[in-house]
């Protein structure tokens, strides 16, 4: 899991996937036991990528359960039936393959990128994990304390990343909203909590084929790509579904704020948070485009005002969703760190008066062209490798209405009007929506990591 404040600081206006500019040919299949096979020829370069999705992040950790998802991410590569501990990567390393996975709220993802003459050894492996994971203590009490290191070292010991990954949640109540109210990587409590039996539970709960999605795009023939899938997967035993989970979000009468210190951090900093609706709502495509106005490049909004001619912030941004879509409620983040001698109360009236601004007076159409741009040219880099354009498929096929959305949905950003985002910003950025989080540089009686 990246350090995504990080790499928003250093690389501002970071863009969530979305659908890119060319037409992606794809055929989908299912098979009986549940497992959904998107394909998509690429015959450019001979090899494939194989990508498979679990419907299954932190949204569906329970109370006292969280960081389950993101411990899978690590338990998948420990082995399983037919594969040994750390064969996984050593077998799609000589194959000359890479490979990876990450955890979301929303989904968790498994890829392998390899020649197209490796196939099956990609298809194998993603099998052989599904049906017969390797859950043995002292996989679990390994991958536990990998995990906890990875949050020590990724979370704890990074400057601002500890507020930032855990003010995500704090717009959300437990109460009401527990899938959003807790971090990806989870609590070390949980964590240090968990039985063995537990973490079973998890694993055939959710990793099933009934509850994945296998996309391939690549260099293959659809008959041998079919041929493999039912070879392979066919057999594997599909899981009882749960229920998604709920999470209500009442709107909130009065904004919130938080304050914590922040050992490792220089310079005080700021952070808005604010409430928007899941991915597929009608308003996605204008916040995106506020969400490039706003904080995007050199050329952003705050950027321009707040740390060129206010000279108040070192750095400044706006993420939307920074971990990725959702099917539930989201998250808009501006953030600013402060320069030598500027409070951090100061930055967030500055801050604030850049929202109230397009609130109160919309934006130009110039800068809705050039949003326009900025997201097309994302749009398109997007589906430049055969791992993208997979990618795609999946995003379509999780947070949209219809897969067949991803060859139309850049007409819908090219739609939005100065109207809308003058809409959007006015509903969403309310101070009635507002989660403030003050960061303090210094230690502290209270810590930006952990909650």
């Amino acid at each position: 899991m990246r350090p995504l404040w990080l790499v928003a600081t250093l690389i501002p206006g970071v863009l969530s996937a979305q659908a890119g500019a060319g037409r992606i040919a794809f055929e989908q299949f299912t098979l009986p036991n549940g497992l959904h096979v998107i394909y998509s020829e690429d015959h450019s370069d001979p090899i494939v990528t194989v990508d498979v999705w679990y419907e299954v992040g932190s949204r569906n950790e329970r109370p006292g359960h969280s960081g389950f998802a993101h411990l899978f991410e690590h338990m998948m590569f420990e082995g399983s039936a037919h594969v040994k501990k750390s064969e996984h990567d050593q077998l799609i390393e000589r194959a000359g393959g890479d490979f990876n996975g990450s955890t979301a709220e929303d989904r968790t993802n498994f890829y392998e990128t390899v020649p197209s003459n490796r196939l099956n050894l990609a298809l194998w492996l993603e099998a052989d994990r599904m049906r017969s994971l390797a859950i043995t203590e002292a996989n679990f009490e390994n991958q536990r304390q990998a995990v906890k290191e990875e949050r020590r070292l990724r979370v704890d010991n990074q400057p601002y990343q500890g507020a930032f990954t855990d003010g995500l949640t704090w717009p959300f109540d437990s109460s009401s909203c527990f899938p959003y109210a807790h971090t990806v990587i989870g609590s070390m409590a949980d964590l240090d909590a968990a039985k063995l039996a537990d973490v079973k539970a998890f694993f055939d709960t959710y990793y099933a084929p009934n509850n994945a999605t296998l996309v391939v795009v690549g260099d293959f023939s659809p008959a041998q790509l079919r041929s493999l899938v039912n070879q392979y997967f066919a057999s594997v035993p599909s899981h009882a579904a749960l229920e998604p989970p709920r999470c209500d979000t009442p709107a909130s009468a009065t904004s919130r704020r938080r304050e914590v210190h922040d050992a490792h951090a220089n310079l005080d900093a700021v952070i808005r948070l604010y409430r928007v609706p899941e991915h597929r709502h009608a308003d996605t495509p204008a916040l995106e485009v506020l969400n490039v106005i706003l904080g995007s490049g050199e050329s952003s909004r705050l950027n321009v005002a707040v740390v060129r001619r206010d000279k108040a912030a070192v750095a400044t941004g706006a993420l939307l969703n920074p971990f990725g879509s959702r099917n539930g409620p989201g998250i808009w983040a501006a953030y600013g760190i402060v320069n030598q001698g500027i409070s951090a109360a100061k930055l967030d009236s500055l801050i604030g008066l850049q929202l109230d601004s397009i609130r109160a007076n919309g934006i130009a159409a110039e800068e809705l062209a050039k949003a326009k741009n900025i997201i097309r040219s994302g749009m398109i880099a997007s589906r430049e490798t055969t791992f993208g354009k997979a990618e795609e498929l999946h995003h379509y096929r999780t947070f949209h209405n219809s897969l067949d959305e991803i060859n139309t949905d850049l007409d819908r950003f090219m739609a939005v009007t100065t109207d809308d985002v003058k809409r959007v910003a006015t509903t969403y950025l309310a101070p009635n929506n507002l989660t403030l989080v003050i960061v303090r540089a210094g230690p502290g009686p209270t810590s930006g990591g952990g909650r």
